[in-house]
């Protein structure tokens, strides 16, 4: 049976992350952190200084000193302690109208969905990065992540 030589395929369209830095982005330093919650109080966004899901911060109306959350993707507990400012900033967000029958912390505000996309929260973190003058190609969401264990 003879070999049949195909033409190669090309992508019709570009690749999401031309143009982009790829791999492990840097962790935001502790004085980064505070700049951008300096902003977002200024700017009166309860919302975008809260993180998590409702129960798992609170109960009976007050906020836990040390959550434990079970991570989805590996099924492992994960603990950590809120320190006192952000115990006032979930509890202030958990009381504010916008929230009033909400389950979840970043509840989305225009359609019927649960809570905030992952593509919505990458918008956010660029949006917040950029505000403290920091270039946004070098951070993404996962710099969040990494903040905490860089400081430790």
């Amino acid at each position: 049976m003879p070999r049949v030589q195909l033409p190669a395929v090309t992508p019709k369209r570009r690749a999401s992350n031309t143009g982009r830095i790829v791999g492990q982005k840097r962790p935001l330093l502790p004085k980064q952190v505070w700049a951008i919650r300096a902003r977002l109080k200024l700017a009166g966004s309860l919302r975008d200084l809260a993180k998590l899901a409702v129960t798992d911060l609170a109960k009976d109306d007050r906020v836990r000193e040390r959550v434990s959350v079970i991570q989805s993707k590996t099924g492992r507990p994960v603990q950590f302690e809120l320190n006192e400012n952000t115990r006032d900033t979930i509890f202030a967000w958990i009381k504010s109208p916008e929230m009033i029958g909400c389950r979840f912390m970043f509840p989305i505000r225009f359609h019927d969905r649960p809570h905030i996309s992952t593509r919505q929260y990458g918008r956010l973190v660029r949006d917040l990065v950029t505000s403290i003058g920091l270039d946004p190609s070098g951070y993404g969401t996962h710099s969040l992540r990494r903040t905490k264990a860089a400081e430790i």
